[in-house]
């Protein structure tokens, strides 16, 4: 039997609109275990818009979904990072008629792991976001004391064809309560610089900086797509 999600306290608003903020923080509660795979042929093929979450392993990938959907234990977080080797879709919205999907990729470029299993993960990766075809959206978590590295810029090539065909994409500074309001203000400019044209934005679960602000991104790329082509109504000549 499915538990019921227990929640983790509730983040503050971002200003210019607290209700809408409000409700995709709700939406996001939802959500729910809909499947893993080891491999991308075994994913099923889904009609729903998908965002993927992407990073290193340290990232706080893991906590950000948790603090996200407001559920402690949504996303498995290994006491090993770089353990957790399989992608894990999520279902939300209603379950009699989910609208989205989130994806928890893999996370990569931990040491510890075993060089043959870096490169059949990246490959893996890659060819999700290349070839996923419902992928709407891609968000990349970097510690915001790192930045973007050498394996989060490669991960922004390959993506940067379906960006400028129109995929989403945004990059989250974790860990920003690590940072003064001085080294958080230059984290977002230097970001910036290198993101493709993504947005960037500041994340801390513990204090739940941009929390809501994010929620509201990630619903409003969803009520922007194109409502999905019903099928024709029957002739009742």
């Amino acid at each position: 039997m499915t538990q019921p999600p227990s929640s983790t306290p509730p983040s503050t608003p971002p200003p210019g609109n607290p209700q809408a903020a409000q409700q995709a923080m709700n939406w996001l509660h939802t959500a729910r275990f809909l499947t893993t795979a080891a491999q991308l042929h075994q994913l099923p093929a889904l009609s729903l818009p998908e965002i993927a979450f992407v990073g290193r392993s340290n990232a706080g990938k893991s906590t950000c979904i948790n603090t996200l959907t407001q559920q402690r234990q949504l996303a498995f977080a290994s006491k090993t990072p770089g353990r957790t080797q399989h992608i894990n879709l999520f279902e939300i919205g209603p379950k009699a008629q989910a609208d989205a999907v989130l994806t928890d990729l893999p996370g990569y470029g931990y040491a510890a792991v075993p060089q043959q299993d870096k490169l059949r993960w990246q490959r893996v990766m890659a060819n999700y976001l290349v070839s996923r075809p419902n992928l709407a959206g891609v968000t990349l978590l970097c510690d915001s004391r790192l930045g973007l590295t050498e394996l989060d810029e490669a991960l922004l090539e390959i993506i940067r064809p379906r960006v400028e065909q129109g995929l989403q994409f945004l990059v989250l500074l974790t860990k920003a309560d690590k940072l003064n309001r001085s080294e958080q203000q230059k984290a977002l400019s230097i970001t910036r610089l290198h993101a493709g044209g993504g947005t960037v934005k500041l994340f801390s679960a513990l204090k739940k900086t941009g929390v809501a602000d994010t929620a509201l991104h990630l619903r409003q790329w969803i009520d922007a797509l194109p409502a999905p082509a019903q099928p024709p109504a029957e002739s009742t000549a």
